[in-house]
């Protein structure tokens, strides 16, 4: 079983054929969303011409939208995920939020407080940047000193009140999910588990239950259920004493590329709470310095991380400064060189590599 092909396949990042970003998306159920524009690189080296345009415009439409589902860790999801995978995560979330919200003074009676106020403000269709929902909050006497600001956004967030929306400059601004987001259909816990564990164990399979129960941040009964539920999609295999699970049907393509720039936080390295398939745990600390939780972009070369990578963008174009593990071989070198071009396709300049 070679687990790197397989997740390069599965994912969609070796031979991508979906044609749109909402489709990459929902497929991978989510990806995860802290850094905006490397959320848009994520979602558009998953398909096969995609550029930085076209993945925001997505964005705008309200196609696809960030919230705190997952983990309660900003993913991005598609519009009509967002209201069942909240349903299905945010109790857990909240719950093991409690002491937070104590330590902040920031009592159920302020939540909802703080629910009316962004309610009253956004209603209408408005979007307000963060410092426009800061604003508010501050006009009802509503202190956002130190995280409170932040937590009041991700606690209503996970009420499924706002989300993310379209784009201000380099940023996003909030909307009222009622008002963003066309009505969807509702699911039953059930219903939305067995989901859940499809989107996560089809595209990112060869992956353990104990990949899944970190990703999804769901119990491990939860987490159980919803694999069961889909046994008839999967098929089980073993490799260094642990079960991995992926889609039924598993043929790896001929001649898929195999060197990529990927970005950080990208699912390739991020959707499993195992990482040794891909990265030696000599080199964690290259890719995630002092376990910050702040990811490198990585260079992969035949399914492996060998290296990280930044951007600098100057008049010329793109500059690209790789900074591989130990002494890359010159064809591998060449093939990185090579696969970067699709980077500055997404962006439409010319890209330079150095080292």
């Amino acid at each position: 079983m070679n687990i790197p092909a397989l997740r390069l396949h599965h994912q969609h990042i070796a031979l991508p054929h979906l044609k749109r970003p909402e489709q990459v998306v929902a497929w991978l159920g989510g990806l995860q969303g802290q850094d905006y524009p490397g959320a848009k690189w994520s979602i558009a080296l998953r398909l096969p011409h995609a550029t930085e345009a076209d993945v925001a415009q997505a964005f705008d439409a309200g196609k696809i939208v960030r919230s705190w589902p997952m983990r309660g860790t900003l993913h991005v999801v598609a519009a009509e995920d967002l209201r069942w995978m909240l349903m299905l995560t945010s109790p857990k979330n909240i719950a093991i939020s409690a002491s937070r919200r104590r330590a902040l003074e920031l009592d159920d009676a302020t939540l909802a407080r703080c629910r009316e106020v962004f309610t009253q403000a956004l209603q209408g269709g408005k979007q307000l940047s963060r410092e426009g929902m800061y604003a508010a909050l501050a006009q009802s006497h509503i202190s956002t000193e130190g995280s409170r600001g932040y937590h009041i956004l991700w606690n209503c967030a996970l009420h499924g009140l706002i989300c993310l929306a379209a784009t201000n400059d380099k940023d996003q601004n909030f909307a009222l999910v009622e008002e963003w987001l066309p009505p969807t259909p509702p699911k039953t816990r059930d219903e939305a588990l067995a989901e859940l564990a499809a989107r996560y164990f089809l595209s990112r399979g060869p992956a353990t239950l104990q990949d899944f129960i970190w990703w999804s941040g769901l119990s491990a009964t939860e987490a159980r259920s919803g694999n069961a539920a889909i046994q008839s999609q999967l098929v089980k295999d073993t490799a260094n004493g642990l079960s991995y699970w992926m889609p039924a049907e598993s043929r790896l393509p001929k001649d898929a590329p195999s060197a990529f720039a990927l970005p950080g936080f990208d699912e390739y390295l991020l959707g499993y709470k195992d990482r040794s398939a891909v990265l030696d745990a000599a080199h964690a600390e290259q890719v995630c310095p002092g376990g910050n939780g702040v990811f490198a972009a990585t260079i992969v070369i035949d399914g492996r991380v060998v290296g990280t990578w930044k951007r600098v963008f100057k008049k010329a174009g793109i500059e690209i400064t790789a900074s591989p593990f130990k002494a890359m071989r010159p064809e591998d070198m060449q093939r990185f060189s090579d696969a970067v071009q699709r980077y500055g396709a997404f962006y439409q300049l010319p890209v330079r590599v150095v080292l």
